[in-house]
């Protein structure tokens, strides 16, 4: 028998009560986000995929998948991130002034010879390590990359690939990889970037979930495209947040405190927002242990307490989700409805759509599809945040390479 999905809706009105938001994700302040990213030799927005045959069958208005997998050909996102926070580490240490944040300069030889000695530590669960290894090297400097344990070598070697990185994969969970990168950055003078914040610690992950708005501001604007001012429904997948809170962030900005219905889904074994939101205290709490999920890039016990109070203000309902779910989502986009284009989703991108089609065909279900009116009018956005980043266990879920 299946784990069932839980959810919980948000006991707080975000319209009535206007919370507060942070400047620093309104669009006029990530613009220059936005600049920085378009000035990469690689940069062209992904694609936005319109699913009308899988729309019909769900009886919903539309479906559209912002596609993450073709990402500066790191196969996910996470390079819009850690390319803009290590820009403003580089730019920071030449003393350079805001304007001069672009590739041109960033790479001029005068900066290059300032900063070749530089060497960045994260921790990561894949994708972030990778954009991480991808940025140092673009910049000529070196990365240093932690993995947790059960990491799958595959994403290690894919790492290691990117000019001789340094990977280890160690015996800690992800949040404690986080505090060993942490400590080995204080010991040995390297540039800690991580995507989640702690005390003390609160820049360069702000300068993170900035670099995720880039790929929001891209969809809104291709939604224009369809003639679609704003997207009834969002889903937005989290580990410690920071990309769901970056997005749901300058959504709730755009729409002036009346953002899309946001769903935040997680895994349900480290579903630490969902379990933060049901304590019903206001503040994070985390989720110890070693939890196993194949959603790898969600597997983060700790919110990132930065992006918290978003996800906790502005979402309006929370989902804890067994594996099973994202292996259908991987399958149906892999595999899709009538003339829809495939679309190559991995393990942590796919949960959103998994989501959807249970809340759609699962009887069990039917009073949570009618609390979140998904109907003939709901314009449904979603974020396949990784590719094929894990070869052999995608094809064992959609039984193709």
């Amino acid at each position: 028998m299946k784990s069932p999905i839980a959810m919980i809706t948000n006991p707080n009105d975000h319209q009535l009560n206007k919370p507060e938001l942070t400047p620093l994700l309104a669009p006029a302040a990530v613009a220059a986000v936005r600049r920085f990213h378009q000035s990469l030799p690689q940069y062209q927005p992904t694609p936005l995929v319109s699913l009308p045959g899988l729309a019909q069958k769900l009886g919903v208005g539309a479906i559209f998948v912002k596609d993450e997998s073709h990402r500066f050909g790191l196969g996910a996102f996470k390079g819009l991130g850690a390319s803009y926070a290590m820009a403003t580490i580089i730019a920071a240490t030449v003393n350079a002034a805001a304007a001069d944040l672009n590739y041109a300069f960033l790479t001029s030889p005068a900066v290059r010879q300032q900063i070749q000695s530089l060497v960045f530590i994260t921790a990561t669960d894949g994708n972030h390590g990778k954009g991480v290894a991808w940025a140092a090297a673009l910049f000529g400097c070196r990365a240093i990359v932690l993995m947790p344990r059960g990491t799958k070598p595959c994403r290690a070697e894919a790492i290691r690939a990117i000019n001789g990185t340094r990977v280890e994969i160690t015996d800690l969970n992800y949040d404690d990889a986080v505090r060993r990168a942490a400590q080995l950055a204080a010991e040995h003078g390297y540039l800690l970037i991580q995507d989640t914040g702690f005390n003390g610690y609160e820049d360069i992950p702000n300068a993170i979930t900035r670099g995720y708005t880039t790929m929001v501001g891209e969809a809104l604007e291709q939604l224009g495209d369809h003639g679609i001012a704003k997207p009834s429904h969002v889903f937005l997948q989290a580990g410690v947040g920071s990309m769901a809170g970056g997005v749901l962030g300058y959504l709730a900005h755009y729409y002036d405190h009346n953002p899309p219905l946001t769903t935040i889904v997680e895994p349900d074994t480290v579903a630490c927002i969902y379990q933060s939101v049901q304590q019903g205290q206001g503040q994070p709490v985390a989720v110890g242990g070693n939890p196993e999920t194949i959603m790898a890039g969600l597997n983060c016990g700790e919110p990132n307490p930065l992006t918290w109070p978003i996800l906790r203000d502005f979402a309006s309902f929370y989902a804890s989700c067994p594996d099973w779910v994202t292996i259908r989502g991987m399958q149906t986009l892999a595999h899709p409805v009538a003339a829809d284009p495939a679309v190559v989703s991995g393990e942590s991108g796919a949960v959103g759509l998994g989501l959807l089609l249970s809340l759609c065909t699962d009887p069990n279900l039917a009073t949570l599809k009618q609390q979140l009116q998904l109907d003939r009018d709901a314009t449904i956005l979603l974020f396949s945040t990784e590719g094929n980043t894990d070869p052999d266990g995608y094809a064992a879920i959609v039984g193709q390479p």
